[in-house]
């Protein structure tokens, strides 16, 4: 089991697989950016699966697979598989923007992934070209009927709330996701380079209070997940409301997670600098009990908050170099 210094237990792994992307969501990437990682740089995925799986010796129990654009790297679902294999206890996810999702969901689905998780920002064509800069949005909805039809469950619709741009979006969203019976979750833009920062987010903590009276809110205890979101469900059941506050409401406190991006670093915190590199040491040929330790050390390393509000020039990398 992996216990950081404050006393919290470290037991979910966001996985990078990749930071290509195909769509440039304004609060992610900036246009025309190429500032990505050479394809060399990239861990392969055994390298993967070595560090994977020694997080799993460790007491590791929560794997998502994130990006970029996950669907972008080829064999994922070997990996997935493989993970599956290892421990059929494992949580597997994955966060997508869903536009490759058709071809893929019944493979993922059969190599064992529990859990999507997709971003979606608005129903509205044109608004959704505008975030992303590509006119995907009946890609992303064929997407969605593809990971149903192939037997997922409690498909989660991650929304950014943008004042000017979508706010005005969200209810037909709720709306959509009643429908579907997906899970609505709504994030706070983080401050994560130039395109965070130009970024103006709602205070979700103040929706939530215009909302729950509208929708019959009630605070639920049921688990959805490792993450940090909170979750509200409507009296009848019908409808599933999750938030995640990182600037209105943190939640450093319970932080459980840390993310390896696809060049085989270890990222501490999104609102912080500490990293470990583990690239080196794999293509030296580290034993797995020397990369254990690694692990170990760089539990270290896990800062007790964000400076998100305090210093929000800190962190000039952008969210596709971390993974989401």
């Amino acid at each position: 089991m992996l216990i950081d210094r404050f006393g919290r237990k470290i037991d979910y792994l966001r996985v990078s697989v990749t930071d290509r992307c195909d769509l440039r969501c304004t609060y992610c990437l900036p246009k025309g950016f190429k500032g990505f990682e050479e394809p060399r740089n990239w861990l392969t995925l055994d390298e993967m699966y070595r560090v994977l799986a020694c997080f799993s010796k460790l007491g590791t129990k929560h794997f998502r697979f994130t990006g970029g654009e996950p669907l972008l790297r080829k064999n994922l679902a070997s990996l997935i598989n493989k993970m599956r294999n290892l421990d059929h206890k494992h949580d597997l996810s994955m966060t997508s923007n869903a536009t490759q999702l058709s071809v893929h969901a019944q493979q993922l689905k059969e190599s064992g992934l529990d859990r999507l998780n997709i971003s979606l920002d608005s129903l509205r064509k044109e608004c959704v070209q505008e975030i992303t800069g590509n006119d995907c949005l009946e890609k992303v909805l064929t997407g969605l009927i593809a990971a149903k039809n192939a037997g997922f469950t409690k498909i989660k619709i991650n929304m950014v709330p943008l004042i000017g741009v979508n706010d005005q979006d969200i209810e037909p969203m709720i709306a959509f996701c009643i429908e579907h019976d997906f899970i609505m979750r709504m994030i706070e833009v983080m401050p994560m380079g130039a395109t965070g920062k130009a970024s103006t987010g709602k205070d979700l903590t103040q929706l939530l209070r215009k909302l729950a009276p509208k929708y019959k809110l009630q605070e639920s205890m049921e688990i959805l997940g490792a993450g940090p979101a909170k979750y509200w469900k409507s009296s009848d059941n019908k409808f599933t409301l999750g938030l995640i506050t990182p600037i209105s409401q943190h939640f450093c406190e319970t932080c459980n997670r840390i993310r390896l991006s696809v060049d085989g670093t270890l990222y501490m915190c999104l609102g912080q600098e500490g990293a470990y590199p583990l690239r080196a040491m794999l293509r030296a040929g580290c034993s797995d009990l020397e990369l254990e330790n690694s692990i170990v050390q760089a539990i270290e390393l896990k800062p007790e908050k964000h400076d998100f509000l305090q210093e929000p020039d800190k962190i000039i990398r952008f969210m596709s170099m971390t993974g989401g």
